[in-house]
C-alpha cells in the first residue's frame, strides 16, 4: 500500500483550514475544515466534521516503513502491522479482527517504504469503541505478544509473499529492481514484505525492539473524520490516547536521491508470466519535491492518451502491446521515473525498447501541447472533488500530509503547483532527469523464451522459497495468552459501551420514462459537485454468437475509439476537456455505458455519450489493435492461479450449454474467428425499450430529465435474451485438479449453484453466508488465517444475478497445506447447520444492519442502489426492507437455508497447484480426483 501526494494529482483532495479571508471565492469552494491539536505525549491530532452520513472514520499514521530496517532484518514494519493486529492488553483475544466487522464497521493497514497506516470505518455508535480499540493497538499491545502468535503471524505474512509474489506473474520484478538501483544498504533496496529468512528469524526481542523504537506518540498522526462533535471528541482522544507513551525522538530521513554510474539490463525467466514484459526505471527525486509535478505531468504527456508519443510508436505504429505506461513515483527520500510495458506474446523486447526510445525523440521534436496541459488540468479540476467523497479519503489524505509534511492541508499547494505547471517546466525535468540518464531494465520473459530478452542482458538473481512438505515449524496454534502485568491507566480501559444506535434510512429515489421507452433512477446528493451515471443494456455476454464469447466484449471497447465525427484521438481530448470519465463495458447479463464528471458538465458528458451510442465509427485498424490487445490480455491470465481456478469453476458448476461457463471477455478460442461485422449484428440489438438511465450526484430530476431527453434519438425494438440451460448432470462429490507446476500456494474453489437474485430466499442466503465467510470475522477466515496461519484470507459468498448464481467458497493457501485446508473447509460445510446458533443469529443481525450506515456512503454506493431497483425490480425503500427481513429471521430460519442452499455433498472442489506434491496429497480427502488442463478440459 502506498499513499503518496503526486498520486493525487488526478485525485486530489483539496483543503485548508479556512484562517485567511482574502481567500479567492474559487478557493473557498474547495476548503474543508479541520481542527489541529497536539497531546502532551506528541501525537498529533487532527479532527473532521462531516455529518452526511452516520459514520466515523480513523486513521493512524505511523512514521516507520521499510526504510528504516536495517539489512539482514527486513520485513519488520510490514510485519509488525500483522503483529499489531492480534491482542493487546485491555482488549479481548482476536478482538481487533473480529469485532470491528462485527459492529458494522471495517478495519485494515498498510505498510509501504515510508510508512505504516492503520484504519477503521465504523458506524458513529461504535465511535467510542474504535477510540478503545485503536488506542490500545497502539499502545498497549506489546506485552501480549507470545512465542505462538510471533510464529502464526510469520505463516500469514509467508502466505501473503507466496500469493502477491511467488505465486503471481512478474512478482518478482521489483525486487529485482530494487537491488539493482539502489545500492547496497540504501533503505529502498529491499521490498518492503522483506526477505523471507530474516522473517523467520525474527524473535519477541526483535519485535519489542522495533516498537519501543518507533511506535512512540512523537513518532504519529490521528486522524477522525465524520459524524463527531469536535469539543467530546477533544476530551475522548486525551482520554484513550494520552497515556500512551511519547517514546524516543526518531531521526529524521534525509533526502537519498541515487545516480548510476551506468545503464544495468537484467533477465528473468518467470514460471508464471505468459507475456514478456519491459521495465526501465531512472532515479529521480523524492516526494514533496518541486519537479515531481511536473515529472507527473511528464508522465502524462508520454503515454497518457491517444495522442502521446510513446501510445503512438509502441500500440498504434509498432502494435508491439496493448499498452503502455510511465509515471514518476516519489517516496519519502528518493523517487523513480518509470516505463512498463506488458508486450504481445512473441514480441522480442529489443524491437520494444528500439520503439520506446523513438517515441522519446518524437517528444523531444514535438515538444508539449497546450492542448494536452489544459486536458490534464481539466481532469484535476473533477478529481478535486473525487478525492473528498468519502470520510476514509478525508481522512488518509489529511493524515499523509501531516506526517510527512507537517501540513494537513498541504495538497492545497500541491494542487496549485499541479496547475501551475508549464510546457517549459515539463521539457525542463525532462532534460534534467530523463533525457540520455542511466537506469536498470528488465526484461522478465515466459520460462523457456529468453530469446526475447533485451540482447546482452544479465541474468538478475533472486532469492525463491522451496515449499516443502510437512514442514514442523509450519504447524502453527492459538497458544496460551500472555501472562504480563498490565499497564498503570488512571482511565478505565475497559470495553466503553455503544453509543445512540444510527438510524438507516434509504436516500430518496426519483424515477422517470423518455419517450423512447428508456427508464430513468435517479439520487440527489449535494455533498460533492459531481455525478456519476451508467445506462444499462441488457444483453451482455448473453447476447453473444454461440462460439463467438467476447463480441459484447469487444464491441464495448471499440465504440469508445472514435464516433462518426471524431477519430480516438479527438473523442478522448474532447471527454478529457470536460474533465470526465466515459466508458463502456460488458458484464454477463448487460452492456454499460458509464461515466462521471462534474456537474456543471453533465450536459457536455450526455452530449458524447449520445454521439457515442448513436455514432460508431467502426474503425477496422482500431478492432484490430482491440481484438490483439484482448488476446494478449487472455493469453497472460493463463498464467494467473486464480484466473484460472475462477474459469475452471465456471464451466464445472454451469455445465457446457451455459453462457456463463465461459468468461465475458471470451476465451482465446472464441475470439479467433470475431469480425467488425460481428459487432455491427450485436449493435443492431441495443434498444432503449428495456436500458436504463442510472444516475447520482449534485443535480436534480428535472434539469437530469431535460438534459437526457437528447437521448430520445437512440431507438429500436428489445431483443428477447435467450434462456439459458442449467446442467442436469452433476459433478458435485468430485475434486477437479489443475496443475501449475512450481506453485508455492494451492488456489482452492469449493461451490455449487445456488440461487437468483430475484429469488425470495436471496437475502436470507447472504445473511446466512455471514458466520461462514463473511469477511475477517467469518470462520473461514479466523480458522485458515488466524488460528492455522495457512492463508493470507478465505471467503464464500454468491454474487448476485438475474440467473442463478453459484455460491463459492474462495482462498489460496500456501502448498503444503492444501490437504488439512480442504479438510477444515469440508467439514466447516458439512457441519455449518448443526453449528449455527442463536448466538450465530444475533452476532449476524447485529453485523449486517449497523453495516448498513456505511453501505450507501459514496456516490458509486447510491448509484448501485438504483440499479439494483431497475435491475431487479426491487422498491425504492428496498435496502430498509432487507433490514426487515434480517430481523425477521430466526434460527430455524437460518438452518433451513443452510440445508437447502449449503449442502457440502452438493458442491464441487477445485484445487489449481502444483500436481509434483499435491496431487497425490488431495486424493486422501476421500474424493475422486481428476485433472483438468487451464481451460477445464480433461487431460
Amino acid at each position: 500500500m502506498k499513499f503518496s501526494t503526486v498520486l493525487l494529482i488526478f485525485c486530489a483532495l483539496l483543503l485548508s483550514s479556512c484562517k485567511t479571508e482574502n481567500q479567492s471565492q474559487t478557493e473557498k469552494e474547495f476548503t474543508i475544515d479541520y481542527e489541529k491539536f497536539t497531546l502532551d505525549n506528541g501525537l498529533e491530532v487532527i479532527l473532521h466534521e462531516d455529518h452526511s452520513d452516520p459514520i466515523v472514520a480513523v486513521a493512524t499514521m505511523m512514521h516507520v516503513g521499510s526504510n528504516r530496517e536495517k539489512p539482514g532484518k527486513t520485513g519488520f514494519a510490514h510485519f509488525f502491522e500483522h503483529m499489531s493486529f492480534n491482542d493487546s492488553e485491555n482488549v479481548p483475544v482476536g478482538a481487533n479482527r473480529k469485532m470491528i466487522p462485527e459492529w458494522g464497521g471495517s478495519r485494515n493497514g498498510g505498510t509501504w517504504s515510508d510508512g505504516t497506516v492503520y484504519y477503521e470505518v465504523v458506524p458513529k455508535d461504535a465511535f467510542e469503541k474504535i477510540l478503545w480499540i485503536d488506542s490500545d493497538r497502539f499502545g498497549y499491545m506489546i506485552n501480549t505478544v507470545t512465542e505462538a502468535a510471533l510464529e502464526r503471524e510469520k505463516q500469514v505474512v509467508k502466505n501473503e509473499k507466496r500469493e502477491r509474489v511467488d505465486n503471481s506473474p512478474y512478482g518478482y520484478t521489483n525486487e529485482i529492481i530494487r537491488k539493482n538501483l539502489y545500492p547496497e544498504g540504501h533503505p529502498y533496496s529491499w521490498t518492503v514484505i522483506g526477505a523471507l529468512p530474516d522473517l523467520q528469524a525474527a524473535t519477541i526481542d526483535d519485535v519489542k525492539e522495533f516498537y519501543n523504537k518507533y511506535y512512540g506518540a512523537k513518532n504519529a498522526s490521528l486522524v477522525i473524520a465524520g459524524d463527531i462533535n469536535i469539543a467530546e471528541t477533544k476530551t475522548l482522544v486525551e482520554k484513550w490516547f494520552g497515556e500512551i507513551p511519547s517514546g524516543p525522538d526518531v531521526e529524521t530521513l534525509q533526502p537519498m536521491p541515487v545516480k548510476l554510474s551506468e545503464s544495468k539490463s537484467l533477465y528473468f525467466e518467470d514460471n508464471f508470466a505468459k507475456l514478456p514484459e519491459l521495465r526501465i526505471v531512472i532515479p529521480t527525486i523524492e516526494e514533496y519535491h518541486k519537479d515531481g509535478y511536473a515529472l507527473q505531468v511528464l508522465g502524462q504527456l508520454l503515454s497518457g492518451s491517444k495522442t502521446a508519443p510513446l501510445y503512438q510508436v509502441v500500440v498504434e505504429e509498432k502494435k508491439l502491446a496493448p499498452e503502455i505506461g510511465t509515471y514518476q513515483n516519489g517516496s519519502e527520500i528518493a523517487g523513480e521515473f518509470v516505463f512498463r510495458v506488458r508486450a504481445n506474446a512473441g514480441t522480442d523486447l529489443d524491437d520494444l525498447k528500439v520503439a520506446i526510445d523513438e517515441g522519446l525523440v518524437r517528444f523531444e521534436t514535438d515538444g508539449v501541447s497546450e492542448k494536452d496541459l489544459k486536458r490534464i488540468k481539466a481532469e484535476l479540476e473533477t478529481g478535486l472533488y473525487q478525492g473528498i467523497s468519502t470520510v476514509l479519503n478525508k481522512a488518509f489524505q489529511l493524515v499523509q500530509d501531516n506526517e510527512f509534511n507537517g501540513d494537513p492541508s498541504y495538497i492545497t499547494k500541491a494542487a496549485k503547483l499541479t496547475n501551475a505547471v508549464t510546457a517549459a517546466d515539463v521539457m525542463r525535468v525532462y532534460e534534467q532527469y530523463i533525457k540520455g540518464k542511466n537506469y536498470v531494465m528488465t526484461s522478465v520473459v515466459p520460462k523457456g523464451q529468453l530469446e526475447l530478452a533485451v540482447s546482452d542482458a544479465k541474468e538478475a538473481t533472486v532469492w525463491i522459497e522451496e515449499v516443502k512438505q510437512n514442514v514442523a515449524n509450519e504447524e502453527v496454534g492459538q497458544g496460551a495468552e500472555a501472562q504480563y502485568e498490565k499497564t498503570p491507566s488512571v482511565h478505565d480501559r475497559s470495553e466503553p459501551a455503544f453509543g445512540e444506535l444510527p438510524l438507516f434510512k434509504s436516500p430518496e429515489v426519483w424515477s422517470a420514462s423518455l419517450d423512447n421507452g428508456m427508464q430513468v433512477y435517479g439520487i440527489e446528493n449535494n455533498e460533492v459537485p459531481l455525478v456519476q451515471f451508467d445506462i444499462t443494456i441488457p444483453g451482455g455476454l448473453l447476447l453473444d454468437p454461440n462460439g463467438k464469447e467476447g463480441v459484447s466484449s469487444l464491441l464495448s471497447d471499440l465504440m469508445m475509439e472514435g464516433t462518426a465525427t471524431k477519430t480516438p484521438a479527438e473523442l478522448e481530448e474532447a471527454i478529457g476537456l470536460l474533465g470526465a470519465t466515459i466508458g463502456m463495458y460488458s458484464s454477463n447479463e448487460e452492456l454499460h455505458i458509464y461515466g462521471s464528471c462534474l456537474a456543471k458538465n453533465f450536459e457536455g458528458s450526455i452530449a458524447l455519450v449520445k454521439e457515442i451510442l448513436l455514432e460508431p465509427r467502426w474503425d477496422t485498424k482500431e478492432f484490430d489493435r482491440l481484438k490483439l490487445a484482448l488476446e494478449t490480455e487472455l493469453k497472460g491470465l493463463e498464467a494467473n492461479p486464480n484466473a484460472i481456478a475462477s474459469l475452471v469453476a465456471n464451466r464445472l458448476i454451469y455445465g457446457d450449454q451455459h453462457k456463463f461457463s465461459i468468461p465475458g471477455s471470451g476465451t482465446l478460442a472464441s475470439i479467433k474467428e470475431i469480425t467488425v461485422a460481428d459487432l455491427k449484428g450485436y449493435y443492431e440489438k441495443l434498444s432503449p425499450k428495456n436500458a436504463t438511465l442510472h444516475i447520482a450526484g449534485a443535480i436534480s430530476k428535472d434539469k437530469t430529465t431535460a438534459i437526457v431527453n437528447a437521448l430520445n434519438d437512440f431507438n429500436g425494438d428489445a431483443v428477447p435474451l435467450p434462456k439459458q440451460v442449467l446442467p442436469t448432470e452433476s459433478k458435485a462429490g468430485n475434486l477437479y485438479f489443475v496443475d501449475v507446476p512450481g506453485s508455492k500456494q494451492s488456489v482452492i474453489r469449493i461451490g455449487k449453484l445456488s440461487l437468483s437474485a430475484t429469488d425470495e430466499n436471496a437475502n436470507n442466503l447472504d445473511f446466512a453466508n455471514e458466520i461462514l465467510g463473511g469477511g475477517s470475522s467469518g470462520r473461514l477466515f479466523q480458522t485458515l488465517r488466524i488460528e492455522k496461519g495457512y492463508t493470507y484470507g478465505a471467503y464464500s459468498g454468491f454474487r448476485n444475478s438475474l440467473e442463478v448464481s453459484p455460491f463459492l467458497v474462495r482462498t489460496s493457501v500456501r502448498a503444503n497445506a492444501t490437504l488439512k485446508s480442504l479438510e477444515i473447509i469440508k467439514d466447516m460445510l458439512s457441519n455449518y447447520s448443526k453449528d449455527f446458533t442463536e448466538a450465530d443469529v444475533e452476532l449476524t443481525k447485529n453485523k449486517l444492519l449497523k453495516a448498513d450506515t456505511r453501505a450507501f456512503e459514496s456516490l458509486g454506493a447510491k448509484l448501485g442502489m438504483v440499479r439494483n431497483i431497475s435491475k431487479y425490480n426491487r422498491s425504492s425503500d428496498y435496502a430498509e426492507k432487507y433490514q426487515e427481513e434480517l430481523v425477521a429471521m430466526n434460527l430455524e430460519n437460518y438452518k433451513n437455508i443452510i440445508d437447502t442452499y449449503l449442502q457440502e455433498k452438493e458442491m464441487i472442489y477445485v484445487v489449481v497447484g502444483d500436481k509434483a506434491t499435491q496431487f497425490e496429497e488431495v486424493k486422501k480427502l476421500g474424493m475422486p480426483v481428476i485433472e483438468l488442463d487451464i481451460n477445464g478440459n480433461k487431460k
